[in-house]
């Protein structure tokens, strides 16, 4: 059973977290206790119904303000599939959440209010999505209740979404009109609109192909550990040497020709293990170990790939970034730690070549800095090479974080661009 990672993303008190408690009372994918606890603060706030946004928002300032601050994840399944939700805040000052939660995510579900239509902020998450190279985008209007179930509004929406959309890379984009606080169209199809004739919200969730989202063509394994067992009293796992790691694009077989970067010496992949014993093949995701035929001297950090397909060696890199601290602002010469895939490296900021405003997408080039929540296009240049593919080819390998030298702290998502 495969699984969908979907984050849901919209304007400030659009009912993200009521949709995605409605998915999981309606899925029945939560327990006795965890719907008496939310019934028993939903009487104690002297709500007339149960609150379901109890059920993600877990913080407790977030129950006590009523909105979603942080990242929250939630788990549930159906006969076809797992899910993974990562539930972002709404408010402009969350940026960088709703940037956490979408990078690994297959789809992302904006919510927009049907009696408010579509805002600035459904704007600026439908863009983030599409920045983030989410493959699937799902708009589902919500609060249809309100508006009488009108088709016109849902239909006039549509219309000014499609036209907005133009102006982004949008690779799959469905509409669907709900109400999460009746559970229209969520789980089951609503009698309340005859006239929408397409899935319910989980029904396109269940079904929508993610197999072919991933990179299946550019093979690329960066290594995270060399397993050793050197005190093994087994003689067959005396001279054992694996490389353990996860794929992060195309597919490996026992057989295959395969390179070692940066030293390009050649080899073929000797058999592939996993915790479950070997394979026939490995792909992206998959968490493997790879033999080979030839003793080379690999090491964390380090790519394998194909010969005839290897990634950029680079030391020069063009990407987007999202700054995410207020502690200090990014400015050219800073020094920071970059992590990307296994390797981890330094790294300097040559410059800002303009920063982007999300709301707009206009690009502003008389900057000097990024602020928090802030995203803009840099140049940096690495200490040491890293083998890299545009965030737009491959998310694993063109994806890295920015690290603070002082304080290990993560101060920036970035995207590759350009690498040289």
């Amino acid at each position: 059973m495969d699984i969908l990672r979907f984050a849901t993303a919209g304007s400030v008190d659009d009912g993200k977290s009521t949709l995605i408690g409605r998915l999981l009372y309606d899925s029945k994918s939560i327990f006795e206790d965890q719907l008496e606890s939310v019934e028993r603060t939903s009487r104690d706030r002297g709500e007339e119904q149960t609150n379901l946004a109890l059920l993600t928002d877990g913080l407790r300032a977030e129950r006590e303000q009523g909105i979603t601050i942080d990242v929250a994840y939630r788990y549930f399944a159906t006969p076809r599939r797992k899910f993974i939700i990562a539930d972002t805040p709404g408010h402009v000052q969350y940026t960088r959440n709703m940037v956490t939660g979408a990078s690994t995510a297959d789809l992302a579900v904006v919510l927009i209010d049907a009696r408010k239509g579509l805002l600035e902020q459904s704007r600026r998450h439908a863009f983030l999505a599409t920045l983030l190279r989410v493959p699937h985008l799902l708009l589902a209007i919500n609060k249809m209740d309100l508006v009488d179930y009108d088709q016109a509004v849902f239909e006039r929406i549509k219309d000014e979404f499609t036209a907005f959309a133009t102006k982004l890379e949008v690779g799959d984009l469905t509409f669907v009109p709900i109400s999460a606080l009746h559970g229209d169209n969520v789980v089951d199809r609503s009698a309340n609109m005859p006239w929408y004739d397409g899935p319910s919200l989980l029904h396109h969730l269940e079904n929508v192909h993610i197999a072919s989202d991933r990179n299946l063509i550019d093979a690329r394994f960066p290594v995270q550990y060399v397993i050793r067992p050197h005190r093994s009293t087994d003689p067959e796992l005396h001279d054992y040497r694996g490389y353990a790691g996860q794929v992060a694009g195309g597919v490996l077989k026992p057989g295959d020709d395969v390179v070692h970067l940066p030293s390009g010496l050649t080899s073929k992949v000797a058999s592939i293990d996993t915790a479950d014993g070997p394979v026939d093949e490995a792909f992206s995701p998959m968490s493997v170990t790879l033999r080979l035929e030839d003793d080379i001297d690999i090491s964390r950090g380090d790519m394998i790939c194909r010969p005839n397909n290897q990634p950029h060696s680079a030391q020069n890199l063009e990407a987007m970034i999202c700054w995410m601290t207020d502690d200090r602002a990014l400015t050219a010469r800073n020094k920071l730690i970059i992590k990307h895939t296994t390797r981890t490296a330094r790294a300097m900021v040559k410059d800002i070549s303009y920063r982007l405003d999300v709301n707009t997408l206009h690009r502003d080039e008389n900057v000097d800095q990024l602020k928090l929540n802030e995203i803009g296009r840099v140049s940096l240049r690495v200490t040491q090479p890293l083998f890299c593919d545009p965030y737009n080819r491959n998310r694993d390998t063109g994806g890295f974080i920015l690290i603070d030298e002082g304080t290990n702290a993560t101060v920036a998502a970035g995207m590759i661009v350009d690498a040289g």
